[in-house]
């Protein structure tokens, strides 16, 4: 699975060094690679919305079944099943639109993580050396994270270049270029907040405010989001414990990750929370289901108008074969009286004389 996501970080990663290229620093990069991904997915996002705003509405009406039904199991999924026909709604069509976004966001982590096999886009073999070198390396080796090693490598860059004899010459020059560019408001994307679990040195330099920043954001977020989404309050404890608990887990990564991976976090949690709000003002749950509504209303009147409309062609048949018997009576009679009506002529004209 990791090598999956590698991959697709490997690919979003041409779309984060074509936004470096243009500025030049690393944080602006991700700020413009973040939003340039949540309006890419924006579209799937729509349809989400409106698969939850379906799936809510259908919550009180399965619920008034349920009751109807009693321990009836069958028949209630039979009317249950009725319900979603009649209702036209396809309670697994959100499941693809929910998944979509997920690999897609773990890929532009790995795109973050491992600059420069998925940003830098180097030769494998050349970042495998090198990582096994930077092991052997007193004071660097000891102190970072496997996970991160290939950050390390560009944060340290200027002192182990003369040992970088894997890289090509033009290899070594982005490496170098990039180095360069992870300064942002002051911050060293490159550093890591917390060192070696050290916290009596935490609020020795300013990165402190990116765990801060990512706790904070991600509260907020959550708090705002349960208020625009009224089904999420309806969630059971344990559930909206968890909505607080991940904030703080993420808070604790980003104080022993680089800080490069915690800004990233910090600007994908506050454009996804934008977005919710751009879903909700355009394609709001309430408007959706009302306008669903309205179409479906719409929709069964023209099938009643359908059905409204044989009965009356049967009502004029069945109208007019009566009349037809009828007439064909009027005409046998009319006949019969010709035939009298010339008999007597006959008997007047002396015909039996």
């Amino acid at each position: 699975m990791t090598e999956i996501f590698n991959f697709l970080g490997n690919i979003l990663g041409y779309l984060l060094w074509f936004f470096y290229t243009l500025i030049n620093n690393y944080g602006v990069a991700i700020i413009l690679f973040t939003v340039f991904t949540k309006v890419l997915m924006f579209p799937f996002s729509i349809k989400q919305q409106k698969s939850m705003a379906a799936n809510s509405k259908m919550q009180l009406k399965l619920k008034e079944l349920q009751k109807k039904c009693g321990n009836d199991k069958l028949k209630y999924q039979q009317e249950m099943q009725k319900l979603y026909e009649k209702e036209g709604i396809n309670p697994a069509s959100g499941c693809l639109t929910s998944f979509i976004p997920f690999p897609i966001m773990i890929g532009l982590f790995y795109t973050v993580q491992n600059p420069l096999q998925n940003a830098l886009h180097l030769s494998a073999d050349g970042i495998v050396k090198a990582i096994e070198m930077l092991k052997q390396i007193p004071g660097i080796g000891s102190t970072f994270s496997a996970q991160y090693a290939q950050i390390e490598i560009v944060k340290h860059f200027s002192a182990l270049k003369p040992d970088l004899t894997m890289f090509s010459g033009d290899e070594l020059n982005k490496i170098e270029s990039f180095s360069h560019g992870f300064q942002f408001l002051g911050l060293n994307l490159l550093d890591t907040p917390l060192t070696n679990g050290d916290f009596g040195t935490f609020f020795n330099t300013n990165l402190w405010i990116i765990p801060v920043l990512c706790l904070v954001s991600s509260i907020l977020t959550q708090y705002f989001m349960m208020k625009l989404q009224p089904g999420m309050q309806q969630q059971q404890g344990c559930m909206k414990g968890m909505l607080y608990v991940l904030p703080l887990f993420t808070a604790w990564l980003s104080c022993n990750m680089p800080a490069a991976v915690g800004f990233y976090w910090i600007i994908s949690t506050l454009t996804g929370f934008l977005q919710t709000i751009a879903l909700n003002i355009w394609y709001s749950p309430a408007d959706l289901n009302a306008k669903a509504e309205a179409q479906r209303i719409a929709l069964l009147e023209q099938q009643e108008a359908k059905v409204r409309m044989i009965p009356g062609a049967k009502k004029v048949m069945l109208e007019d074969a009566p009349k037809s018997k009828n007439t064909s009576k009027a005409n046998v009679s009319d006949k019969k009286q010709n035939n009298k009506n010339k008999k007597t002529n006959d008997d007047y004209l002396g015909t039996k004389k």
